[in-house]
């Protein structure tokens, strides 16, 4: 896979380690549209437009080097498939998901969307986050911002609940209040046990959405969330019926080590889309 960056674009040629599909449609991020071949992806205040031909992919934004960064285009993921492809549990879901890539998504952005996300599905997740950039973020022309901290921390329990969240709403309410700009810039430069300590202190997120955070916002690649599918995909692979999710997150993590993260959306990749039951 050989990346062109120009001052217009970005050309990913030969792209057999990225398909855009399977990078938007693995649970990781929330605030995207695609149509045949071309997708716009949102990040905080930034809009991204890709367009996928034969033999290349082409990106388009305001801001490439944050889309070179977003789609962690600086990584061997060729190297990464390679090591867990020996791994003959998970060899099949490389196969099928091979183009998946895990997205340097903004902290703050993830917080907010990961709470949003528990208990419930994509399509709602995005209805909800869409009302709040609607109503709180800033007017981009084409599209609306993520609003930031400070304008979220103008909305109301009732706005929340307008929003879509449910009994989600009084429990966002409270962590948006608590949150500050110093708290999240924090947690890049804690230790991994203090920034799971942290996120678990907010209301509305759990053990599963932090490590979620975690590798979808912060970066780190030693976690593995267990959700309905993942804890699906241990009982088949394991010929077990656990439902203890510490367990199985010590277990899976213990296997796949640094490259956990990577080894969970192959996993929930191939088995949400082959509707294991």
């Amino acid at each position: 896979m050989k990346i062109e960056k120009t001052n217009d674009k970005i050309t990913i040629y030969g792209p057999t380690d990225f398909n855009v599909d399977q990078t938007l449609n693995c649970g990781q991020i929330f605030r995207y549209q695609i149509q045949d071949n071309c997708a716009h992806v949102y990040s905080q205040d930034k809009s991204a437009t890709l367009i996928t031909y034969a033999d290349r992919i082409e990106i388009y934004s305001n801001d490439l080097d944050y889309f070179y960064n977003f789609f962690d285009l600086d990584r061997d993921y060729s190297a990464i498939k390679r090591v867990l492809s020996a791994d003959e549990l998970l060899a099949p879901a490389i196969i099928y998901g091979y183009g998946i890539r895990i997205l340097n998504n903004d902290a703050y952005e993830m917080i907010i969307s990961f709470i949003i996300s528990a208990n419930n599905n994509i399509g709602r997740i995005k209805k909800s986050i869409e009302y709040l950039s609607l109503h709180f973020g800033k007017n981009m022309g084409t599209y609306f911002a993520f609003p930031t901290l400070d304008e979220l921390k103008r909305a109301t329990i009732t706005d929340f609940k307008e929003a879509g969240l449910g009994y989600r709403a009084e429990q966002m309410y409270e962590t948006v209040q608590t949150l500050t700009t110093d708290a999240i810039e924090n947690l890049k430069s804690i230790s991994r046990e203090e920034q799971f300590n942290y996120l678990v202190s907010l209301k509305g997120v759990g053990e599963k959405v932090a490590n979620c955070i975690m590798l979808f916002g912060l970066q780190v690649k030693d976690v593995f969330p267990v959700d309905t599918w993942i804890n699906k995909v241990y009982n088949d692979l394991t010929k077990t019926n656990e439902h203890d999710r510490k367990k199985i997150t010590r277990a899976l993590t213990g296997r796949y080590g640094e490259l956990s993260g990577f080894a969970q959306q192959y996993f929930f990749y191939y088995y949400r889309n082959r509707k294991v039951k």
